[in-house]
């Protein structure tokens, strides 16, 4: 189970770079300004880490193509709820 989450987390994060890397066309390092940090890449790194490792929890795959998928997957979630997390501040913004 362990080799699982480990599998399971670099396959989300790299889903999560990779998200990064088509929205900006770049990877964008964390950087802080004097109210916010921003975390760049790692941002959606970790989002798409922790989507996989709580999927790949919850269901317990049998095999490591069921992980692999279920990672996938997960990491996808992730860089889309975070998309929608942005659009909503954007448009709630706008008013």
């Amino acid at each position: 189970m362990f080799i699982d989450i480990i599998f399971s987390l670099v396959i989300g994060g790299t889903v999560g770079i990779i998200g990064h890397v088509r929205k900006h066309g770049k990877i964008i390092m964390p950087r802080k300004t004097k109210k916010f940090l921003y975390l760049g890449f790692l941002e959606e790194m970790l989002l798409g880490a922790v989507a996989a490792l709580l999927l790949v929890l919850y269901t317990a795959p049998n095999s490591y193509v069921e992980n692999i998928i279920f990672s996938l997957v997960a990491g996808i979630a992730g860089d889309a709820a975070l998309s929608g997390f942005k659009l909503i501040k954007q448009k709630s913004e706008e008013k």
